[in-house]
C-alpha cells in the first residue's frame, strides 16, 4: 500500500456545520465483544477507518461473518468461531487486537495473541489484562505470543492494577460470559467503556455501575442478538474545537455527545476558547478571546491529563496546538506516555514558542505566527495536531505518514475540505 501524503495551504477560514464519525474506541471493543453472541448483531454509525477495516479481517479470520451493509453499517454474526492462530501482520497494525482476548477466551476456551501493534507513544503495559483474565481464571502463559487457556470462567472480585481502558474493556467481556457475579473495581470509565457495556446490556448482559469506577456483572448472562448505533467520537470533538479556534472559525459540531464534553469544554476554556450547547449540538463561535487564563493570583496555568472524567490524553496533542495560538504562557503536562510529545519539535520548527521540559511536560507561550513546514505523523492524535497546526500556519505544509491520522478520523481530508480547508491527500482516493 502507498503511503498517505497530505499537502495543506494554510490560512484559510473555515466555516459550516460538521458532525462527528462514530467513537474509534467504542467501535473496536464492540466488534470484538459481538465474538460473545451466536446471533445477529448490526452495529451503526461504525467509523470506517484502517483500525476497523484491519479488526473486521480479524475477526472474519476466527470464522465470523461480517460485512458492510451500508457505509458506516456493519453486520456480524460469529455462529461458530474458533480459536485460530490469529494473522501476526494484522494484529501488529492495532493495539485493537489485545480486545480479541476477553471474547475468544470465553467462546472456545484458549486464544493464541500475537503482539499487539498501534502507536508507538511509549510503553504500553499488557500487564493489567494479564492480571484481570488471571483473576477471572485463565491461564496466562508468554513465549513469542500471549496464550490464554480458561476451559471455565469464574466471576471474582477484580481489582485492576490500573485504570486501564482495553483491560477494563477484556475483563467486562470476559466477567459477562463467566459463571457468577464479578466486582471490577479501579475500571476505566471513559465513553468508550460506557458505550461498551451498553452495548453488552443489548445484548442481554446485567451490569450495575456503568460509567462508575466500580462495575458489578451478573454472569454467566444469556445473549442475543442487537442493533446498536455507536456514540460520537469526543475526541474528534475536543479535535474540531481546536480546529476552529486556532483557525478563528465559526464551526457547529452536531449531535456532538455533549453529555461526555463537560472536561473537554473546561480544558479549552483554560485557553480561552468557550463554546456555546444547543440541544445536542456544539457551537464555536468565531470571536474567542484565545487569552489563556492564569491560575488564581496570577500564576501560571497548567492543563494535565488525568484518569476520565478529567481532561484526556488524547486531546494533549491537540491542546498543545492550540496553546501556540492563544495569547499568554501555560504548562502542558502529559501523564501517561513519555513519547507522546516528541512532535513539538515540528511546532517549533513552524516557529511555536514551546520549552519541552522533559518527556512529559512542555511551556507554550503564545501566540506564535506559525510557518508551512514539513512533517511525518508518529501517531494518530499527534498526526492530527499537526494537520491543526498546517491549517492555520502560512504557506504550504506537507503531512507525511498520514496513513497515522487515517487510523483515527475517517476521510478527515474530504470533511475539512468541506468547511473550506484546502488539504490534497496524495494519493487521491479512489471512491
Amino acid at each position: 500500500m502507498a503511503p498517505i501524503q497530505y499537502i495543506v495551504e494554510g490560512g484559510h477560514r473555515l466555516s459550516g456545520s460538521i458532525e462527528p464519525s462514530g467513537n474509534k474506541n467504542s467501535a473496536l471493543p464492540i466488534i470484538a465483544a459481538a465474538l460473545l453472541t451466536e446471533h445477529p448483531v448490526t452495529l451503526e454509525n461504525v467509523p470506517r477507518i484502517r483500525d476497523t477495516e484491519t479488526l473486521v479481517e480479524l475477526i472474519r479470520s476466527v470464522g465470523a461473518s461480517a460485512e458492510w451493509t451500508a457505509r458506516n453499517t456493519l453486520h456480524i454474526h460469529a455462529k461458530s468461531i474458533r480459536a485460530a492462530d490469529l494473522d501476526p501482520e494484522l494484529c501488529v497494525r492495532i493495539r485493537a487486537s489485545i480486545l480479541l482476548a476477553g471474547p475468544l477466551l470465553a467462546r472456545c476456551g484458549e486464544v493464541m495473541l500475537p503482539p499487539p501493534g498501534g502507536d508507538v507513544i511509549g510503553r504500553r503495559r499488557l500487564d493489567t489484562h494479564v492480571l484481570a483474565l488471571e483473576q477471572l481464571g485463565a491461564k496466562v502463559t508468554a513465549t513469542d505470543r500471549l496464550e490464554f487457556r480458561a476451559p471455565k470462567l469464574a466471576g471474582a472480585d477484580v481489582f485492576l492494577d490500573e485504570p486501564s481502558v482495553t483491560a477494563t474493556e477484556n475483563a467486562l467481556v470476559a466477567a459477562v460470559a463467566a459463571d457468577g457475579v464479578t466486582y471490577l473495581r479501579n475500571a476505566a470509565s471513559e465513553p468508550h467503556v460506557q458505550d461498551l457495556a451498553y452495548f453488552l446490556v443489548a445484548l442481554g448482559a446485567r451490569i450495575e455501575g456503568i460509567g462508575t469506577n466500580t462495575m458489578i456483572v451478573h454472569g454467566q448472562a444469556t445473549l442475543g442478538e442487537a442493533t446498536y448505533r455507536i456514540q460520537p467520537d469526543h475526541i474528534e470533538v475536543g479535535s474540531l474545537i481546536g480546529l476552529a479556534a486556532v483557525t478563528r472559525s465559526p464551526l457547529r459540531i452536531m449531535r456532538a455527545g455533549v453529555e461526555h464534553l463537560r472536561s473537554i469544554r473546561m480544558g479549552f476554556e483554560r485557553l480561552g476558547i468557550v463554546c456555546r450547547v444547543e440541544g445536542d449540538d456544539l457551537i464555536v463561535p468565531s470571536n474567542q478571546t484565545l487569552k489563556i487564563q492564569d491560575d488564581f493570583g496570577g500564576h501560571v496555568p497548567k492543563l494535565e491529563d488525568q484518569p476520565w472524567p478529567a481532561f484526556p490524553a488524547d486531546l494533549m496533542s491537540i491542546a498543545i496546538v492550540t496553546a501556540t495560538q492563544c495569547e499568554g504562557v501555560i504548562l502542558m503536562f502529559e501523564k501517561m506516555f513519555e513519547s507522546r510529545m516528541f512532535f513539538v519539535d515540528k511546532l517549533i520548527a513552524m516557529g511555536a514558542r514551546i520549552v519541552l521540559c522533559d518527556p512529559h511536560r512542555a511551556i507554550i507561550a503564545g501566540p506564535s505566527r506559525l510557518r508551512g513546514a514539513p512533517m511525518t505523523s508518529p501517531d494518530i492524535r499527534a498526526g492530527m495536531a499537526m494537520l491543526l497546526a498546517a491549517v492555520c500556519a502560512e504557506g504550504t505544509s506537507t503531512i507525511n505518514n498520514a496513513d497515522q491520522i487515517e487510523r483515527g478520523y475517517e476521510r478527515i481530508e474530504e470533511r475539512l475540505n468541506a468547511l473550506g480547508a484546502k488539504i490534497k491527500r496524495v494519493p487521491e482516493r479512489k471512491s
